[in-house]
C-alpha cells in the first residue's frame, strides 16, 4: 500500500495542480510574429530567450538619458471580461506606459508586458497581446519580451491581469522638465476618445447602480453595445507629441490620466506660476455628460478623476504654437486651447476654471 501511494505521488503532474506548461510554449509560438511586427532599429523583437536587448547605439543615441514607466489597465479589464472582448486592452496597457515616457521628450524604445490568469486561455492571451503589438506599433516601441503566469487559485475563471513596462531614451540636452515654463506660455490639448484608461471603479458602479446590462446599447452611443464603447482603448500619443517637441517651443507635456485636470497638470508647473482655464472650448465626449447627468458624478469629481476629453496637454511657447498645431494636426491630432500660463499669486490653485469649470 506504502509503495502505491508513493507511486501515485511520483506520477502527479504539474499540469494536474492546474499549471499547463504546453499551453505556455504553445502561447509563446502564437505570439512570436505578433512581437516580431513590432521590430524598430535597436530591437530584432524576438522571444524565447532569458531577456531582451536593446542596442542604444544601433537607435541613434549619442548621450541619452533612460526613461522607465510602468502601469496597468485596471478594473476596465471586469469589462473585457464581461463582454469577452480581448483585443483592446493591450492598446491601453501600452498607452498607459508610453504616453508617461513621452511626457519628459523620450522615445518609447521598448515594452515588456506581463500576463496573470488562473487557468490559461490560448485564444483570450492571444488577443490580448495582439492588442500589445498594435500598441507597440503606433508607438514605435518594440515589443522585446514579457512574461505569463498561469497561477491556479488566485484568479477567478476567465479572469486575467496584467502590467506593463516600458523604457525610453531622450538626448541629455533633449530632456523636458517643465522648468522652463514661464507666464505668457499657453497650453494645448489633444483629444481624448473618452475614458481611456482611469476610473472603470467607478463607472462600473455606475452601471451597477443603474441597472445596465454591458451587451445593450451605450446610453451616450446607442449605435454601439455599452461594454463595447467602454473599452474604446486609450490613445497613443507619442509619435505627434514627438513631432511637436521636433518643431521647437515645447516647454512640457502632461498625460492626463487618473487625476484628470487637477492633479496632472501641476506636476510640470515650477511653482510660481499656474494654469488658468478660462473656458471649456473643446466638445467633452458623450461618456462624460452620462457620468455626470445619469450617473449622479459630482461635477467637482469629473474634472480630478477623468480626462474630461483632454488626453494630452503640452504647455508651449505662444511664438511657437501654429507651427507646434501644423505639428500635432499633421500627425492626425486634434488640437485645442485649454489655457494659459500665468503668474501664480499666494493663494491661487495651481490649476483653475475661470468660468466655473465643466458644466453638465
Amino acid at each position: 500500500m506504502l509503495e502505491d501511494a508513493i507511486t501515485s505521488r511520483n506520477e502527479r503532474s504539474y499540469k494536474d495542480a492546474g499549471v499547463d506548461i504546453d499551453a505556455g510554449n504553445a502561447l509563446v509560438e502564437a505570439i512570436k510574429p505578433l512581437a516580431k511586427s513590432t521590430m524598430r532599429a535597436g530591437a530584432d523583437a524576438s522571444l524565447g530567450g532569458f531577456g531582451g536587448l536593446f542596442d542604444l547605439k544601433a537607435a541613434g543615441f549619442k548621450d541619452p538619458i533612460l526613461v522607465a514607466a510602468n502601469d496597468g489597465v485596471g478594473t476596465k479589464l471586469k469589462i473585457a471580461f464581461e463582454v469577452g472582448r480581448h483585443d483592446t486592452v493591450g492598446i491601453d496597457l501600452v498607452a498607459m506606459c508610453v504616453n508617461d515616457l513621452v511626457v519628459q521628450g523620450a522615445q518609447p524604445l521598448f515594452f515588456l508586458d506581463y500576463y496573470a490568469t488562473g487557468k490559461l486561455d490560448i485564444d483570450a492571451a492571444r488577443d490580448v497581446v495582439a492588442g500589445i503589438a498594435e500598441g507597440c506599433r503606433q508607438a514605435d516601441c518594440a515589443l522585446i519580451g514579457g512574461e505569463t503566469a498561469e497561477m491556479p487559485g488566485l484568479y477567478a475563471e476567465g479572469d486575467y491581469d496584467l502590467a506593463g513596462f516600458a523604457v525610453g531614451a531622450v538626448e541629455r540636452t533633449e530632456l523636458l522638465t517643465g522648468s522652463e515654463v514661464a507666464a505668457g506660455d499657453l497650453v494645448l490639448g489633444l483629444a481624448s476618445n473618452g475614458l481611456h484608461s482611469n476610473g472603470f471603479s467607478l463607472v462600473r458602479r455606475v452601471v451597477e447602480d443603474l441597472g445596465l446590462d454591458y451587451v445593450q446599447a451605450a446610453p451616450f452611443a446607442p449605435q454601439s453595445e455599452l461594454g463595447v464603447a467602454l473599452l474604446a482603448p486609450t490613445r497613443i500619443y507619442v509619435r505627434a507629441c514627438l513631432a511637436a517637441i521636433a518643431a521647437g517651443g515645447v516647454k512640457a507635456l502632461a498625460h492626463i490620466t487618473g487625476g484628470g485636470f487637477i492633479e496632472n497638470l501641476p506636476r510640470v508647473l515650477p511653482p510660481d506660476v499656474a494654469i488658468v482655464i478660462p473656458e471649456i472650448t473643446w466638445p467633452v465626449p458623450e461618456v462624460f455628460t452620462w457620468l455626470a447627468r445619469d450617473g449622479g458624478v459630482a461635477a467637482t469629481e469629473m474634472p480630478r478623476t477623468y480626462n474630461c476629453g483632454i488626453g494630452m496637454a503640452l504647455v508651449v511657447s505662444v511664438e511657437r504654437e501654429a507651427e507646434i498645431r501644423g505639428a500635432l494636426e499633421g500627425a492626425g491630432e486634434t488640437v485645442y486651447h485649454v489655457g494659459d500660463v500665468v503668474a501664480r499669486a499666494p493663494d491661487q490653485s495651481a490649476v483653475t476654471f475661470a468660468q466655473g469649470g465643466f458644466t453638465w
